[in-house]
């Protein structure tokens, strides 16, 4: 791990629901980190995703590939510690087969994405610190219950299931850098300000290099 002035890059991970945009607006805010959220208002597919999941799965995936390949130069080029929701990752080892293995995309579109994003992953670099919000289905779903988000209101169980699967097997065997995980289940860090303090102290030991796995 670097030493703490020359982190660039802290990474949220986590499914739908997770929390990943309320904690990543808390850490920005507490550390004066500059936030990298994921753009959903501007999505020009992901309504359509929602609605139509075969016909719109590769060109939103695309999308979002573009999207964090974007980020990942800004951050690059940039001088200031950027928090960022969600990852280039997570599209490709997560949303990506998901959608291949329920039969969402094609194995030619999938093939395609697949050689594409490991051509772009030769160029980019790991984040400095990779937090993963790890959350049971029920969590996950009060939360999307919570936020009213119309478009979420066709998300299925069994696809958040799925998700957390591919999670699960992503981080387990995760390697490219520090990791930092959090159990959403018993941290309510939206609402509690001790459970958040928590998080901040396993960050704090994260950058200073003191952190240890229990």
């Amino acid at each position: 791990m670097p030493p703490k002035n020359t982190t660039k890059h802290i990474a949220v991970a986590g499914n739908i629901g997770s929390g990943k945009t309320t904690l990543t607006g808390m850490l920005a805010k507490h550390y004066k980190w500059e936030p990298h959220f994921e753009d959903i208002e501007h999505n020009p597919y992901l309504v359509d995703f929602y609605e139509d999941m075969p016909r719109w799965a590769f060109n939103l995936q695309i999308y979002f590939l573009n999207n964090r390949i974007k980020n990942l130069i800004d951050i690059r080029n940039g001088t200031d510690t950027v928090i960022q929701d969600r990852t280039i990752y997570e599209d490709a080892y997560i949303f990506a087969p998901n959608l291949f293995d329920m039969g969402l995309m094609t194995k030619r579109d999938f093939e395609n994405y697949t050689s594409f994003f490991q051509n772009l992953k030769t160029l980019i670099k790991p984040p400095d610190l990779l937090i993963y919000l790890r959350a049971s289905v029920p969590a996950l779903v009060d939360q999307i219950q919570k936020r009213g988000r119309e478009y979420e209101e066709n998300i299925r169980l069994d696809y958040l299931k799925r998700l957390n699967g591919f999670y699960n097997k992503w981080i387990d065997k995760y390697t490219d850098g520090p990791l930092l995980v959090i159990d959403v289940d018993n941290c309510n860090f939206a609402d509690k300000e001790d459970d958040l303090a928590d998080v901040v102290r396993k960050i704090d030991a994260q950058l200073h290099g003191l952190f240890s796995k229990k």
